[in-house]
């Protein structure tokens, strides 16, 4: 496990309740000068996933659209497109962009509920040091929905994005877990053992994304920025150019 992952990281559960809040993750230390770049919707070549899951649960974008990202993110989601079919002859499939942080804070709670009642519980039965560890592990793939403009949720800078492969056909590829499953299985190396094809699909997914220049989020095979905090920590750069956009 790399140096970052590391620090990004801790099986701890006395860390509970400080790991919920965004001044314990390490990129959120970033300083942040936004360049202004605007929000544009994603141009036809780079194929959605349709219906968009979270606007299926009911999130509440209001006018707003999943699928925009920051004008020079859509940029270099066009590079990593060419990349990937050029060696792999498959393409990427757009899951997830722009999140408000309005919704930021629905999805946040819905998927602590939800894996509280997959394991058989109720968020009212729980005690309070159940609740914590409950909330450490979602955050371990969740970020805060923090109103501090310094320390914005990645989604909500329009520079993250969250995204798959499909083959010449239109099929999904098995990635080996789905998107945003709360399990160690989510995490990029996991089936660098494995002699299932999922980890090469993923290190092809990476290749594509880190040749245009997007950083890979340590805990997320498919969550990858350019130009937020989380991008400016995993590259060594001292400021994010991209912030919170509304």
């Amino acid at each position: 496990m790399g140096s970052q992952v590391r620090a990004f990281y801790s099986n701890s559960a006395s860390l509970a309740m400080d790991m919920s809040k965004p001044e314990s993750r390490p990129y959120t230390r970033v300083a942040i000068a936004d360049v202004g770049d605007p929000l544009v919707p994603l141009p036809d070549d780079l194929v959605r996933i349709t219906p968009h899951p979270y606007q299926a649960l009911g999130a509440p974008y209001g006018d707003r659209d999943p699928f925009w990202l920051r004008q020079g993110v859509v940029s270099r989601l066009r590079l990593a497109q060419a990349w990937l079919q050029a060696h792999t002859g498959y393409s990427l499939l757009i899951v997830d962009a722009y999140r408000p942080l309005e919704v930021q804070e629905f999805m946040v709670h819905h998927a602590l509920r939800s894996l509280v009642e997959w394991e058989g519980k109720s968020l009212t039965s729980l005690s309070a040091p159940e609740l914590c560890q409950y909330q450490w592990r979602v955050s371990q793939f969740w970020a805060s929905p923090s109103p501090d403009l310094a320390t914005p949720p990645p989604h909500s800078t329009g520079a993250a994005v969250d995204l798959t492969l499909h083959d010449p056909s239109g099929i999904t590829l098995d990635m080996g877990s789905p998107i945003d499953e709360l399990s160690d299985r989510s995490f990029p190396d996991y089936f660098a053992s494995d002699a299932r094809p999922f980890h090469q699909r993923r290190q092809w997914l990476c290749q594509a994304m880190e040749s245009a220049g997007f950083r890979q989020h340590p805990h997320e095979w498919w969550h990858f920025s350019y130009g937020d905090q989380l991008w400016a920590w995993r590259s060594g750069v001292a400021t994010a150019f991209y912030g919170r956009v509304d």
